[in-house]
């Protein structure tokens, strides 16, 4: 990537940190305090988070191994997939709709190693293959919603829930849909119809759509030609979302260890999903504290747990921000290899 680039990401991300450290409703003192009383359990949520997004490296680099020579692999190597994997999660975290940074990073670094519609490809694939695995998640937590409240639905809850149901399921059809035939063309087709940036877009669609069907046949082609990666990836990936789950367990045994496992999971899925659902908002601040008080107190934890965790999670996340946007200027090559593929490449 250029240097020019790097530096452009690179401000955008310290712009984004400072305005939302500004603007989060915490003073200083407050955060201070939730990091006290959290003891030794923040320096095992900063811990685990490192296990998490090295997981989430290696099911990335699943994906960029898969049909790739030896020789591309190691020029690229599991840690600078690791610095890009950190990078773009930072980069997603304090940008608006959650793509807007990282993924463009993302694949701005590859191209050099992998050409432009490879790198694509890849990213894409990666992007697709973390948010399916979300609705994987979201369905598990309505399993164990049921297994362990299902005696404690109204007839509101019981609406909401089969709504989510309902969301749940149309979102993992749509992924499968999506792994058969493909992404890019299709969703630059339907926002070529949109008035205004349609034309620009429609033109730009018509002079490089060889280059988006290659795209979209690798896309197709890890579900097809690889099933193994597929599943390993899905699995990864969704081992990564249990992980996180740990994160509130930690942060619960500061107030009670009288919580479990089951709720963990299920506060830290409804809870991304309602962040998830209004996806446009920065770190979606305000949204994570109102959905742990108040699953909270649906499980019979006190409400307050849940704006304290929320609290301390802000703290984490902060911190590893921080290290994603070092990680933009630290263990850049002097020299990236470019290497050359044809048009017709795939999986």
């Amino acid at each position: 990537m250029k240097l020019s680039y790097r530096n452009l990401f690179l401000a955008l991300g310290i712009v984004a940190v400072l305005l939302m450290v500004r603007n989060l409703d915490v003073t200083w003192d407050e955060a201070a305090v939730a990091a006290r009383r959290a003891g030794m359990w923040l320096p095992a949520c900063l811990l685990l988070w490192l296990f998490i997004y090295l997981v989430n490296a290696w099911a990335w680099s699943l994906i960029i191994g898969a049909g790739q020579q030896e020789s591309v692999q190691r020029n690229i190597g599991f840690w600078r997939i690791f610095k890009y994997t950190v990078s773009g999660y930072a980069l997603n975290y304090v940008t608006p709709a959650g793509v807007l940074g990282g993924e463009p990073y993302r694949i701005l670094e590859l191209r050099p190693y992998l050409g432009t519609e490879r790198a694509v490809s890849c990213v894409l694939l990666n992007s697709m293959m973390h948010i399916f695995s979300h609705f994987c998640f979201w369905a598990f937590c309505i399993a164990l919603f049921l297994l362990y409240h299902s005696s404690s639905l109204t007839w509101t809850t019981g609406t909401l829930l089969a709504l989510v149901m309902v969301f749940v399921a149309l979102g993992i059809y749509a992924f499968v849909c999506a792994y058969r035939r493909g992404v890019a063309e299709k969703s630059l087709g339907w926002l070529a119809r949109v008035p205004w940036v349609g034309g620009h877009l429609g033109r730009w669609m018509c002079a490089h759509q060889e280059t988006l069907r290659n795209i979209d046949a690798q896309i197709t082609a890890l579900r097809s030609q690889s099933p193994r990666v597929f599943f390993a990836t899905l699995f990864l990936e969704f081992f990564a979302r249990l992980l996180s789950c740990m994160e509130l367990q930690f942060i619960l045994f500061v107030f009670t260890d009288r919580v479990l496992l089951a709720d963990c999971v299920m506060m830290q899925g409804f809870t991304s999903l309602l962040a998830n659902i209004v996806f446009f908002i920065p770190m979606q601040v305000g949204v994570r504290e109102a959905g742990m008080a108040l699953f909270a107190n649906f499980s019979l934890l006190n409400g307050g747990y849940g704006v304290l965790t929320s609290l301390i999670v802000r703290i984490r996340e902060i911190v590893w921000i921080t290290i994603g946007m070092c990680l933009l200027k630290a263990g850049n090559p002097q020299a990236v290899p470019v290497t050359h593929h044809s048009n017709a490449e795939v999986l």
